[in-house]
């Protein structure tokens, strides 16, 4: 699909700021300026981030309260059970305060719940707390869930369970569930300075809490590191405040003396080289959601928590091999919706996608929901059916508020939660259709026109000439890279092909050397993008877009071009 290239303009005033205090090339400035740094002293912050610049975690309303009755909890001898989600974010967080509690209290009673995907869903389940009241729980630590539990929570206390709500989602202005402390700094009336940590980033200051009222050593906590990162990569939190910080220490642990676990999946995937973010990502996330997409979440918390290198091993070899089934269901969904989007000639002329097959895998719908996007670009949610109800995720498009959408179709849905880009709901299946035409003309009534075809921003125009070793080196400190600190995306004009070196790469990919004005020169590469072939061997000007990478061939490494899209030059009027 064609889709709209944006040029991002930057404040001039400030970049010549930037510019003077730095004396660094102009599009460095530009790029700063994007990012919220203004002059040398907060240059120095974004390239030199250091844990000694993260809040104090008793900032957090509740957190005296939480560190106070966990050690009451430890010194009395009561059984603590820690309870979270079931996707990355979740058992990672799990794991970090299970394993701190316990190394740091041996003899501790202490254990863990993760609710089963299928027979319980997201959050905190009746099931789960009846588990606690037969393991004689009175402490209950919930870890990425339980701020959408006010119900739940009153089920706990009246057993008496008292409850510490760990949660990074947005609490509901009406229903705040009555725990004993909620760690949210989301919560209006919290003072905590950084409000976009990750659920295990919550956990992570929990522990940082009880480490400074004992006055533990720094390692006690940031052997966690890790782990960390791993959840702020995977839950697509903003790359900015404590989470760059987080994220960039937790990338030097991964690399320097990482978890067994993440060392464990990285030889089994065969990466011999250092961690990125983007590995946390594509790497070591998509087998840690795999458990409990397919299966049983459990089993992540228990790779996380081995010490043992056998055992480590057969868990992570489970998780791999449930990934690789993963793969292969959301391959089958994928082809399968396509078809019937294909050939359904009523729904081609519709603003939004939503279908439903009652046999669709539960644990992949929000993965084939996005991959809709990517072939027809609007609001897609994909359904099935999971014990007697219709369920599914949501995924939009840019610009487009889809929970706010969906929340707007609440009176058809038994429940429902989620954000701007993605959501989850429940529903009766004689609603089912209801839903779908409800939610159609929401969608046609709400969207802007600007939101249905794809849109890049590219951050700035560079020349060739001026892509170097020193350059480029000054990108790789803007790592790690996520939301609200993405990738730089360049734009060229007037390339074109050099030597007529344009080849196409095991059917689907291009390799290329271009230049310009017939001077200096560049490779590059573009995955999936074999399609634009002719453009760039035809001889005639193109303009690329293209992010900057290094290509390590044999150890000898070079800087790239990692193509995002290419037009000729003759069609651009932007």
């Amino acid at each position: 699909m064609t889709k709209i290239w944006k040029i991002k303009q930057a404040d001039e005033q400030i970049t010549d700021v930037i510019a003077e205090a730095l004396k660094i090339h102009p599009v460095i400035c530009k790029l700063l300026s994007f990012r919220g740094v203004a002059d040398y002293e907060s240059a120095k912050s974004f390239f030199r981030p250091a844990l000694c610049q993260l809040h104090d975690p008793f900032l957090m309303k509740g957190m005296a309260i939480a560190v106070e009755r966990i050690g009451k909890a430890i010194q009395r001898n009561e059984t603590i059970m820690v309870y979270g989600d079931y996707d990355v974010d979740g058992t990672t967080a799990v794991a970090v305060v299970f394993s701190f509690l316990k190394k740091t209290n041996p003899g501790a009673n202490i254990l863990f719940y993760v609710p089963h995907r299928y027979r319980e869903g997201y959050g905190i389940s009746t099931a789960g707390i009846d588990f606690a009241i037969e393991q004689g729980v009175s402490l209950m630590i919930t870890l990425d869930c339980g701020i959408k539990s006010a119900d739940k929570i009153d089920y706990a206390a009246s057993l008496g369970i008292d409850v510490i709500i760990c949660d990074h989602h947005t609490p509901d202005e009406t229903q705040i569930p009555k725990a004993l402390a909620i760690l949210n700094p989301k919560q209006t009336d919290c003072a905590y300075p950084f409000k976009e940590l990750s659920g295990c980033g919550i956990g992570y200051k929990l522990i940082s809490a009880i480490a400074q009222h004992r006055d533990l050593p720094a390692e006690t906590t940031e052997r966690y590191l890790d782990l960390v990162a791993t959840s702020i990569a995977a839950d697509i939190v903003p790359m900015d405040g404590e989470n760059r910080i987080l994220a960039a220490f937790g990338i030097i642990r991964a690399n320097e003396n990482p978890s067994l676990a993440l060392k464990t999946i990285k030889e089994i995937a065969g990466v011999t080289r250092n961690f990125t973010i983007s590995d946390l990502v594509f790497i070591i996330a998509p087998r840690i959601n795999a458990a409990g997409r397919m299966d049983d979440a459990r089993k992540a918390i228990e790779l996380f928590i081995e010490e043992e290198p056998v055992k480590s091993r057969e868990l992570a070899e489970i998780l791999c091999s449930d990934n690789f089934d993963r793969k292969e269901v959301d391959k089958n969904m994928t082809d399968e919706a396509l078809d019937i989007l294909q050939n359904d000639t009523a729904m081609s002329s519709h603003m939004s996608t939503v279908l439903f097959r009652p046999h669709w895998h539960k644990g992949v719908v929000g993965i084939v929901a996005s991959r809709l996007i990517d072939h027809y670009y609007r609001p897609t949610i994909v359904l099935t059916e999971s014990n007697g109800k219709v369920t599914g995720s949501a995924r939009s498009v840019n610009g487009f508020n889809i929970y706010e959408a969906i929340h707007q179709c609440g009176d058809l849905l038994e429940n429902y939660g989620g954000h701007f880009f993605a959501a989850g709901m429940t529903l009766c299946p004689e609603n089912l259709i209801a839903f779908q035409e409800k939610f159609e003309r929401v969608v046609c009534d709400t969207i802007e026109s600007t939101s249905l075809k794809p849109v890049i921003e590219i951050d700035a125009e560079l020349r060739l000439k001026d892509i170097n070793d020193g350059f480029y080196n000054i990108i790789r400190q803007f790592e790690p890279f996520g939301p609200t600190n993405l990738r730089p995306v360049f734009i060229s004009r007037n390339v074109s092909n050099y030597k007529g070196y344009t080849r196409v790469v095991k059917e689907m990919h291009i390799r290329f050397v271009i230049e310009q004005d017939k001077g200096a020169t560049i490779s590059g590469i573009g995955f999936g993008m074999a399609d634009k072939y002719d453009i760039i061997a035809s001889g005639q000007p193109f303009d690329i877009l293209y992010t900057l990478d290094e290509n390590d061939w044999n150890g000898n490494k070079s800087i790239q071009m990692k193509v995002i899209d290419v037009r000729p030059s003759a069609e651009n009027n932007y």
